[in-house]
């Protein structure tokens, strides 16, 4: 994989987009919400989107307005302060939805992304764990988990997130962003925790 691909793949498929395409992937992975109205289904990917991809943006680029802040955040605390804004929108989303009465799944999806976020940043304070490894673990977890709760075997939909893994993992060694180890913590973080909470809350 050459650099120039593993940077398109960094982007495609960063942290603030996994959600969103997680969320859509779900909702075609034979799970009983599937059969929701597409009326219903795309308010519920339009608040995923707007809470975990435009307001985290939007946060970023008005600290970019600081000369001092790196946009490409290379340093550990760099992230910091994306960190905690995430978190924060990440639970308006979880609010939102909580209000519009939408699937109990998705609702523990944000809620659970929430605190995958603030251990990123407790984490982070001390070591650089990767960001779109735990984005990935945190999808592959909640396929796991809602696979395992509902007796489902969404096999092309596990196949998909395992290339992803493969793929995004792959890009971010090659770009010098992380190490292994960085990759294997991000995403057993995000696993670990998504799991837990779509499998037994």
């Amino acid at each position: 994989m050459s650099e120039k691909i593993a940077r398109i793949i960094s982007i495609i498929f960063h942290p603030v987009l996994i959600p969103t395409i997680g969320m859509f992937l779900l909702m075609h992975s034979g799970f009983y919400f599937e059969l929701l109205l597409w009326e219903a289904k795309r308010f519920v990917l339009l608040v995923v989107f707007f809470t975990t991809c435009i307001l985290p943006m939007l946060s970023v680029a008005v600290l970019s307005l600081n000369p001092r802040f790196d946009i490409n955040m290379p340093g550990k605390r760099d992230r910091l302060i994306p960190l905690i804004s995430a978190s924060v929108f990440y639970y308006l989303g979880f609010i939102l939805l909580r209000k519009v009465q939408a699937v109990p799944e998705f609702k523990l999806f944000m809620l659970a992304s929430v605190l995958v976020i603030v251990l990123l940043l407790i984490v982070s304070l001390k070591w650089k764990i990767s960001n779109h490894m735990a984005a990935i673990g945190g999808l592959s977890g909640t396929l796991f988990a809602l696979s395992f709760r509902n007796g489902v075997n969404p096999v092309y939909s596990v196949l998909i997130v395992v290339l992803l893994t493969g793929l995004i993992g792959t890009a971010r060694l090659i770009l010098g962003k992380h190490d292994l180890k960085q990759l294997i913590a991000g995403y057993g973080l995000g696993f670990i925790v998504l799991y837990l909470v779509l499998y037994f809350v």
